[in-house]
């Protein structure tokens, strides 16, 4: 039988987005196992669901981007000291650098085996590197692992172990029945919905993100397909009001103001999912991971999406014939029209679930402390 494991996440805060979603569903799945979980943060409004689910929340300010932040490596190693954690896995900048920091200066034959997570293609500099110098990095995607393999060579301690994010099939399932009135709230907010098949586009409203190529295919659709409606779920961040502005005046523009719906920022995505024909990903440049085409696919809905980074990579999985070359509008028309007519159901690849999120990342864990040397990591 494996050791039960005390393991300490760090990361900056609690508010909100993917890294803080993803150390609270490892959190919940580590309790769940019957490891003991602790996050150190500064805190936030997910604390008390992160309590709520069975772990322990240590606030410390190990957040801000300044050299004033040094002077919490001191207090982080009495933590730290005091926990006896087998493992620290850093999720963040910042809290790496601290918790390294911290962590090289503990005794080397009782210290904890150390292990970060990079969720993103960070930008290419000494700041960004601390994130290489883990004992083992795991990548939430092949897309990740390579950018650390190209740009962090003398930095990684192993070859980077590829752990794709996973949904939680508890809260994206098609078994899970639609919210009394929902459909019939949706329809009242947006009349514009009604008996019409929803092409559905998630994602916050920035340039890179494919709104413009979205409303273009749009435009050539409705000419002939006059059930469809376009359906951009999320909103623009404070500074980019102006870019949401400049998409619906494009959309107006195109002379399809009324076949284009803007939602803004939605909580209940999971029903957007269910009640949409298509569901899009078209970023024009690569990103880590495609969270919104996993959890598209978990709930039965086909997903179109081009052929670069993380989401390629799920689609080539779970749904290959949703693929489009990056930015070839024209085998997205084609494809969109092929999926209007006859869509296979795609099928979520295990891989792909928090579960095996979870399983894979506590192995590795058991794999590390089972090791009896320890890195060099003095660089």
């Amino acid at each position: 039988m494996e050791s039960i494991l005390k393991v300490v996440q760090l990361l900056p805060a609690l508010n909100s987005g993917g890294v803080e979603r993803g150390t609270l569903d490892h959190a919940r799945e580590l309790v769940r196992a019957g490891h003991e979980s602790i996050v150190i943060s500064s805190g936030g409004r997910l604390v008390e669901q992160l309590e709520r689910t069975g772990s322990r929340h240590i606030t410390l300010p190990i957040h801000r981007k300044s050299l004033l932040s040094l002077r919490q490596v001191r207090p982080l190693r009495a933590v730290l000291r005091e926990l006896q954690a087998d493992i620290l896995h850093v999720r963040s900048r910042m809290p790496a650098w601290l918790t390294y920091l911290a962590w090289k200066k503990l005794p080397e034959e009782s210290r904890p085996r150390l292990v970060s997570t990079a969720h993103g293609l960070y930008s290419t500099n000494r700041y960004s590197a601390i994130m290489a110098r883990a004992e083992q990095v795991i990548a939430i995607s092949d897309c990740v692992k390579t950018y650390l393999q190209d740009n962090y060579p003398n930095a990684l301690q192993a070859e980077p172990q590829v752990i794709y994010r996973g949904v939680d099939t508890s809260e994206f399932s098609p078994d899970i029945p639609t919210p009394a009135g929902w459909l019939d709230r949706t329809l009242a907010t947006f009349p514009e919905l009604r008996d019409r098949r929803w092409l559905l586009l998630p994602g916050r409203l920035t340039r890179w993100k494919g709104q413009q190529d979205f409303i273009d295919m749009v435009a050539q659709l409705v000419r002939d397909h006059s059930d469809l409606q376009g359906v951009i779920v999320g909103a623009a961040e404070k500074n980019k009001q102006h870019f949401a502005e400049e998409l619906k005046a494009q959309a107006d523009q195109a002379g399809i103001s009324d076949r284009i719906t803007f939602t803004g920022h939605r909580s209940d995505m999971r029903e957007w999912y269910r009640h949409a024909t298509l569901v899009y990903n078209l970023s024009q440049k690569p990103e880590p991971f495609g969270r919104t085409v996993i959890e598209a696919v978990a709930m039965g809905t086909p997903v179109i999406g081009y052929d670069i980074g993380g989401p390629a990579e799920s689609l080539r999985t779970c749904y290959p014939q949703g693929l489009v070359e990056q930015g070839k509008r024209d085998q997205l028309l084609i494809r969109t029209r092929q999926l209007l007519k006859a869509a296979p159901a795609p099928t979520l690849d295990p891989a792909f679930t928090l579960q095996t999120q979870a399983q894979k990342t506590i192995a590795l864990y058991q794999q590390l402390l089972s090791q009896k040397g320890r890195g060099n990591t003095d660089h």
